[in-house]
């Protein structure tokens, strides 16, 4: 697909899959909306895209908070004149712990985070796009949407609540021009595994680091879901963790 001067917003972009996906869009000429809740931390990326080049910004962004949301994704309009595609990739693994004894207040963030982060973003990039008549929305899944992992109740929950959004926004969204789809990477090498392998609970902290992949396979995924191509799989959550889906995302030949 040909990115250049597309518009994309991507969340959970000061480090990561979010970072990695920024990256990879700006290397290919798209206009680049960094937004984290870290903006010191992102003004420095944003630098380094923009020395090679690259054409992108920040804003300062806790997707738990629709007004701030909103105000990202009227950033991308307002800087570039429109918005092509949202990657809704913030996302938190914090607490993995067991269900009784987690915190409420915590379980009730990663809720806030996983899930009404993603509606927050199909909600406000909604609100352009069916303008434009045209978009791409690709919510950042998991496997664990569709399994039972001790210690991970909020993550499943949340993952599987944001799986059925996903579903339900496209076909709601699709009419005008907006396909909206999900991408279940698998295990990926960043910050959150790290915090996963510390935990020791559930096989997946028992994995060993080199079977993960990287944020920048994730990233080339991205780049397939918005092509033509891509776009066949808009409704449903489409997974790299299989030799079949990485062939598609020509991340193995």
């Amino acid at each position: 697909m040909n990115l250049k001067d597309k518009t994309i917003l991507v969340t959970g972009a000061s480090k990561g899959i979010g970072l990695a996906v920024a990256r990879h869009f700006a290397t290919k000429g798209a206009n680049v909306v960094l937004a984290a809740r870290s903006k010191e931390q992102l003004n420095l990326e944003v630098e380094k895209i923009r020395a090679t080049g690259g054409k992108a910004s920040a804003v300062a962004c806790d997707v738990s908070l629709y007004e701030e949301v909103k105000n990202a994704v009227e950033l991308a309009v307002v800087t570039y004149g429109k918005l092509d595609i949202v990657v809704n990739n913030a996302g938190t693994i914090e607490p993995i712990s067991q269900l009784a004894e987690s915190k409420p207040t915590e379980w009730d963030k990663a809720i806030d985070v996983n899930l009404k982060g993603i509606y927050h973003g199909i909600h406000a990039a909604a609100q352009v796009m069916k303008k434009q008549r045209s978009g791409t929305i690709i919510n950042m899944s998991s496997g664990a949407a569709n399994s039972a992992l001790e210690g991970w109740s909020h993550y499943c929950a949340s993952k599987a609540a944001a799986k059925k959004l996903t579903e339900c926004a496209h076909k709601e969204l699709c009419k005008h021009g907006i396909n909206v789809m999900g991408l279940s990477p698998g295990t990926v090498a960043t910050e959150m595994m790290s915090k996963i392998k510390h935990s020791g609970i559930n096989p997946v902290s028992q994995l060993d680091w080199s079977t993960h992949i990287s944020p920048e396979w994730v990233a080339k995924a991205v780049t397939y879901l918005c092509s033509t191509d891509g776009k066949t799989h808009a409704g449903t959550d489409f997974s790299i963790k299989t030799d079949e889906g990485r062939k598609l995302a020509g991340l193995i030949s």
